[in-house]
């Protein structure tokens, strides 16, 4: 049985890239969405510059919701909105998972979350119920996802829906990495902020990938 369609939104940049890689590897169908065909198309031909046994196919951001089982979304904060509004149909009754970092120019070593209190929590609130909005992979060095080695970082996965976030943690362990529960779409704000700190932490002390790892469980 083959494994569901990821629409990635925005899978132009590190993120959308490698974990296009690493889910392709596990066995999924890629699609990546960008706001014009050409643009998919030529992020999708780079893809295949780095990674040429991953295939991906190239769509506008509408249908490449509408072609995903699964959707991601990796743009940059100030496109959030926007992004979502124009797909926001498409993904009704889906899981999105929203990797938005509400990063604010030039202080991303300050936390500056949004006034709905997180992006995540944004996202839920624009795009409704309906939509299982899943919040994951903030605190993940964006570079890594692209190489063949071990991510040294843990996936914090915080949504409304319990089965949803199961999923988000499944598709973290697909990619080499491990997932926890971080409860409902509003403590995703921890792991947003969280971003500005590891940054602050690369800085002063000269480390290029920092990260988080939860610890008390016993390795199985």
């Amino acid at each position: 049985m083959s494994k569901e369609t990821i629409a990635i939104l925005g899978g132009t940049g590190d993120l959308g890239t490698g974990l296009a890689i690493r889910w392709s590897k596990a066995g999924y169908k890629i699609v990546i969405g960008s706001r014009t065909l050409e643009k998919a198309t030529t992020a999708v031909e780079n893809l295949k510059k780095i990674s040429p046994q991953t295939p991906a196919e190239p769509m506008e951001n509408a249908d490449a919701a509408a072609a995903g089982d699964i959707v991601v979304l990796t743009v940059p904060a100030e496109h959030q909105v926007s992004t979502l509004t124009g797909v926001k149909d498409a993904l009704q009754g889906k899981i999105l998972i929203d990797v938005t970092v509400p990063l604010v120019p030039p202080k991303v070593g300050t936390v500056q979350l949004p006034p709905e209190g997180s992006a995540g929590k944004r996202a839920q609130d624009l795009l409704g119920d309906d939509v299982m909005v899943v919040t994951a992979f903030q605190n993940v060095a964006a570079h890594l996802l692209k190489e063949d080695v071990k991510i040294e970082c843990d996936v914090l996965v915080a949504g409304n829906k319990k089965a949803a976030r199961d999923k988000v943690i499944e598709l973290a362990e697909q990619a080499g990495m491990r997932g926890w529960h971080a409860g409902p779409i509003e403590n995703s704000a921890a792991a947003e902020a969280l971003t500005s700190i590891l940054i602050q932490i690369n800085r002063r002390h000269d480390i290029s990938h920092s990260g988080i790892q939860i610890v008390g469980q016993a390795d199985h």
